[in-house]
């Protein structure tokens, strides 16, 4: 049962990982502009941001390893389209369909070691999952380099087959199958309809903005669009109640309002981050595919050996000072980083920089997964830990869309030096700064949360958190 969930979540692990690598490689080989780039990770995150709460509502509807088995076999065929595409037109559409897969797939895995775990094995369990998924996580970007330089870009992509493979031949022969109650599970159609839309168009409109213009009827429709569907959204989740994909009962919480707006900021710069740089060290420092995956290896291996103690810090003092801390300690990290210029050492130009961004996301990550949990009733975790994730895919998302335009790069610049360099400087600015604010918002607004409440299931919930910032982290 571990090694098919464990595989499966992998795949998304790695995709996530991999493809911001191999973003240098699609753009000459597919002849891409800046906004294709974007779409090529956009693609992926709308989708699995938009539909992953019903993926998990399917699951335990329609039952859990039928779902996740489906997710694998979709999220696989959607990576061998990605390989083949031959325009990045074709690309974008296959990984909007990855993002569906993931999203059957992804909240599968930990509800069915919920279910079939008995409750003696089940935190042992849970803590293998999140620790092999983890070294995913880590091998993702030296796989992926490696693969890229030694083969091509379309291979990291080709390397989900045999993973899946052996996770649905797991699946079929170990995997009992399991439901929710009817009475505890429902689809929230229209909200999951309504949140694709809002985040479609209000992306669609950023990153075309600055080929189309402002002006243009396209950007200006699809702005519109977004935001009425937005809106729509808060009001069809209103009165939906307890039947919400997002139940307006969780947002009562100051606190957990407070901390999933904190999610947005810090995941907008983590990805913000990623993005950027991956390109930067390929196209300015002169690094190639394996070099730019392995310059970020040392935050990864941080959050590795570190997170959990972390997290068991957060449960004795409590998570305040960590999400205030972490932040800060980030953006001087990324600061640093926005000194990387062409052949730049590593030792000296760009470890520093990683160590202190992996140390800040190593404070603030179990902490932020302890006090969502902390700030809503225990029966409402499980979604509000969904909901949270939601949030943080939106964050990057978002990210990704707005900052190319915020920096002025567009087009082929990317692929100029001096204008790549230029706007990777002002875009890590913006990332330090949204580090800071969130910095801010926990230290002023997030006082009073619990120290020990909610210790029992940390654990669950930090697994299912555990892909962010590798997702960039993503699970």
């Amino acid at each position: 049962m571990l090694l098919a969930t464990i595989l499966a979540s992998g795949m998304a692990f790695l995709d996530g990982t991999i493809v911001n690598v191999a973003l240098p490689h699609i753009g000459v080989n597919l002849h891409a502009d800046v906004a294709g780039l974007q779409w090529t990770v956009n693609g992926y995150m709308l989708t699995l941001a938009a539909f992953v709460l019903l993926g998990g509502s399917l699951g335990d509807r329609l039952g859990r390893r039928r779902i996740f088995t489906l997710g694998v076999v979709w999220f696989t065929l959607a990576s061998v389209l990605c390989a083949l595409a031959p325009t990045i037109g074709i690309l974008i559409g296959a990984r909007f369909l990855q993002g569906i897969g993931a999203a059957l797939l992804t909240p599968g895995s930990l509800a069915i070691i919920q279910a079939s775990f008995h409750e003696d094995d089940r935190g042992r369990a849970i803590g293998l999952w999140s620790g092999f998924s983890g070294v995913s996580t880590a091998l993702g970007p030296f796989v992926g380099g490696y693969l890229i330089d030694a083969l091509s870009w379309r291979w990291a992509f080709l390397i989900n087959v045999p993973l899946a493979v052996v996770a649905i031949a797991a699946s079929a022969r170990w995997i009992p199958e399991s439901k929710a109650p009817a009475t505890l599970t429902r689809f929230d159609v229209p909200g999951a309809a309504l949140a694709a839309l809002g985040l479609a168009g209000i992306t669609f409109g950023l990153i075309e903005a600055p080929n189309a213009g402002w002006g243009s009827v396209r950007v200006v429709g699809a702005l519109i669009v977004g935001v009425a569907a937005a809106a729509a959204y808060v009001l069809v989740e209103r009165r939906a109640g307890d039947a919400a994909m997002t139940p307006p009962a969780l947002f009562r919480s100051r606190v957990f309002s407070v901390l999933n707006v904190y999610t947005v900021v810090v995941y907008a710069a983590l990805s913000g981050q990623s993005f950027f740089l991956a390109v930067h060290l390929q196209n300015v420092a002169g690094y190639d595919a394996l070099e730019t995956g392995l310059a970020t290896l040392p935050a990864t291996v941080l959050m590795l050996l570190l997170s959990a103690r972390s997290g068991d810090l957060a449960t004795r003092i409590g998570p305040r000072w960590q999400l205030t801390l972490g932040p800060a300690v980030a953006a001087l990290g990324v600061v640093l980083l926005r000194g990387i210029g062409p052949h730049a050492d590593y030792l000296t130009a760009v470890l520093p920089g990683v160590l202190l961004f992996g140390i800040g996301l190593t404070t603030l990550v179990a902490p932020l997964t302890t006090a969502v949990l902390g700030a809503v009733d225990t029966r409402h975790s499980g979604v509000a830990s969904g909901v949270n994730n939601a949030a943080a895919r939106a964050g990057a998302l978002l990210a990704v869309a707005a900052l190319p335009l915020l920096v002025d790069l567009t087009g082929d610049a990317y692929q100029v030096p001096a204008q790549l360099t230029a706007a990777f400087q002002d875009a890590m600015l913006w990332c330090a700064g949204l580090m800071l604010v969130g910095s801010v918002l926990a230290a002023f607004f997030c006082g009073g949360l619990p120290r020990r409440r909610h210790r029992a299931v940390t654990t669950a919930a930090t697994a299912s958190h555990s892909h962010h910032p590798a997702r960039q982290i993503e699970s």
